[in-house]
């Protein structure tokens, strides 16, 4: 129990700097919805083929303006947003007409809060520490459940300590970690699993990895270049043919050397907030090429796929959004307070000095 203790005292020390920001940071993404203030930001969602449609053959008019992807407006959310290859952004209304732009992530907080929580600005990299710090993280919530048991007598729930001493933050630590914990396994569980393929295969099974990149790969096809006048029209009515009660979600040009135009919808029974709903159509003449219907891949992929509306509250409505607030709130206090009882809270131990006496002969 010692050696537990330590290994979650120390790793805590080391690491609570990154769980608190990936805790404050998540609660306010939570609600990035309702703090972007801007006009038609609440406007009610148009899921109107016509409507749709002319919005896109606005947007992608012209060539010399034309973003590499447009994701529509959702039922929480009534601007379209447009990402440009060169890290400009900008937001549109339903009908296509400009209400924000911006040349860089910095501009706009909750493109560099989403940066901070999903990548710590440092790209892969900061996404593979973010993936190790949630299975610390993990390891930190069985161990202090294990701990917490010696002490559960003097259980007494808190959102603060009584005052800002080592003793009264480390009891507020361990009962309010142990009143989170199943909020925080959640959350941590789901975001490892999006980070790591490995940790995929550990909780959904040894093939689950290779079924979701193979059921979630776009068809193969030569590379062709995007025509001038693309008809946007036509690939949104064929899409509507295809499938007509699905939201249609994201349009994304050819990136990478690819030859498709991709369009994502989102099924009614689709937690997904884009969908997996997804059709692909060629580059340069329209012809689509694809369709892949999400209601028909394997259960795997299907979990998978679940994993993170769960994660960033995006099923549920108001009252998930509040509990995975907590959640964060939660994480961030106890990563803050971790660190602070660790590094600044501890009493030096005054050691008694010796004193020399000289016996004189």
């Amino acid at each position: 129990m010692k050696t537990l203790d330590l290994l979650h005292r120390w790793f805590g020390g080391l690491i609570g700097l990154v769980l608190a920001v990936l805790g404050f940071s998540g609660a306010l993404l939570v609600h990035k919805d309702a703090w972007v203030l801007l006009p038609h930001a609440s406007d009610t969602q148009v899921q109107e083929t016509n409507a749709i449609a002319a919005a896109v053959e606005r947007i992608m008019a012209d060539p010399a303006t034309r973003p590499e992807m447009i994701t529509f407006a959702g039922q929480d959310f009534g601007l379209n947003r447009l990402r440009f290859a060169d890290g400009r952004g900008a937001y549109t209304d339903q009908a296509g007409n400009l209400v924000a732009r911006w040349n860089s992530q910095w501009e706009r907080p909750e493109l560099w809060l989403f940066d901070l929580h999903h990548h710590l600005f440092a790209g892969d990299t900061g996404e593979s520490v973010i993936g190790i710090a949630a299975i610390a993280g993990l390891f930190f919530i069985i161990s202090g459940i294990i701990l917490w048991i010696r002490t559960r007598k003097t259980f007494e729930f808190r959102l603060l300590p009584k005052r800002m001493s080592r003793p009264a933050i480390l009891r507020h630590h361990r009962d309010l970690g142990v009143v989170a914990a199943p909020l925080l396994i959640l959350a941590l569980l789901t975001g490892a699993i999006l980070v790591f393929r490995p940790m995929a295969a550990l909780i959904l099974g040894p093939a689950a990895p290779g079924q979701i990149d193979a059921s979630l790969k776009a068809p193969s096809v030569p590379h062709v270049p995007l025509a001038a006048k693309y008809n946007g029209r036509a690939l949104i009515e064929e899409a509507r043919a295809h499938f007509p009660s699905a939201e249609v979600r994201s349009l994304s040009l050819p990136r990478q050397g690819s030859g498709l135009v991709t369009l994502r919808m989102k099924r009614p029974d689709e937690w997904l907030p884009n969908g997996r709903t997804t059709l692909w159509f060629a580059a340069d003449d329209g012809r689509m090429i694809k369709a892949r219907d999400a209601s028909r891949l394997p259960q795997v992929v299907k979990i998978y796929n679940m994993l993170y509306p769960l994660h960033a509250a995006k099923v549920g409505g108001l009252s998930y959004r509040l509990v995975m607030t907590f959640a964060g709130l939660a994480l961030g206090l106890l990563g803050t307070l971790t660190l602070w009882s660790f590094w600044f809270a501890r009493k030096r131990v005054k050691r008694p000095v010796r004193q020399l006496i000289k016996v004189h002969r």
